[in-house]
């Protein structure tokens, strides 16, 4: 099945590379959940649109990445969140929590798949937070998440 892809998918390829794929993951999985839309001759034209919005938001090469990372450890990044009193949380940080944090520091705008939180954050106190801006650029961020 071939596909044009609408969203990064890990593994498949970036928004707007035309993929070819087993049936059954494009039609179960890939295009239910607006990752992709079936290619058509139409859908050409899709392509082109899809790829100026990737460009206008993207990193542009490795060395714009190493020096979006060099800005991005340099933040002091604090997200104010609820707690109980004992310190753990009320839910835990999302990605979109973290992403809006770093907008709200004085960061580039992160898309919120692009932000690594290994182990789910639900106590109060400094974390690791990993930020991938490029296959080749990870930035490691320290977050501290406060008491609201």
């Amino acid at each position: 099945m071939k596909l044009i892809l609408t969203a990064a998918v890990d593994n498949l390829g970036a928004a707007g590379d035309v993929v070819e794929v087993k049936d059954g993951y494009g039609r179960n999985f890939l295009v239910p959940r607006g990752f992709a839309i079936r290619w058509t001759r139409g859908g050409e034209k899709q392509i082109d649109g899809i790829k100026r919005s990737r460009d206008a938001r993207e990193i542009r090469g490795l060395d714009h990445a190493q020096e979006v990372r060099t800005h991005l450890e340099g933040l002091t990044i604090e997200l104010g969140v609820r707690a109980g009193e004992t310190g753990k949380l009320f839910g835990a940080v999302t990605p979109s929590d973290v992403a809006g944090a770093i907008k709200k520091a004085g960061g580039p705008s992160v898309d919120k798949r692009s932000v690594e939180i290994k182990k789910p954050i639900k106590n109060l106190g400094s974390h690791t937070v990993g930020v991938k801006l490029h296959d080749a650029v990870t930035a490691h961020l320290q977050l501290a998440v406060v008491s609201a």
